[in-house]
């Protein structure tokens, strides 16, 4: 497949099997490429790792974190990049609240360290509530 448009881009990162081929596209300037990479099970835990620090917009960044600690291969390295982007989202004022209650559904990450989040800065009452909701769930 040659890759000419963006929708090329998109319907590659959708559907491709191959890492190397991913990875490259990792690299692509599109931030709905990042977010099908991250939705993509294929994706391998190194293009994870590095999506986490792409950054685009506060909209696309927020949905590219919920699809980041969503992803079915996520280990605890690429969790605790996007919980470390996320703290960094909330001290800055941002509500990535999506990817804060994606976290607390992992129990690759200690309770405590997806609780810190909501400490901070960005989060809100609301989010502190539902964020204890989501960890209870968990045993």
């Amino acid at each position: 497949m040659s890759v000419h448009t963006p929708a090329d881009y998109l319907e590659l990162a959708r559907a491709e099997n191959d890492s190397a081929v991913l990875h490259r596209l990792a690299r692509c300037p599109y931030p709905f490429v990042w977010q099908a990479l991250a939705a993509n099970p294929a994706t391998a835990l190194g293009t994870l790792l590095e999506l986490s620090t792409a950054q685009d917009s506060a909209w696309n960044d927020n949905r590219l974190l919920r699809l980041l600690a969503e992803h079915p291969s996520a280990n605890r390295i690429v969790l605790r990049a996007v919980r470390d982007a996320v703290a960094a989202k909330l001290a800055e004022g941002e509500r990535p609240y999506a990817a804060v209650l994606a976290l607390a559904g992992r129990t690759e990450l200690a309770a405590a360290e997806v609780r810190q989040l909501g400490a901070l800065r960005g989060a809100s009452a609301r989010l502190r509530s539902r964020l204890e909701q989501h960890l209870e769930l968990r045993t």
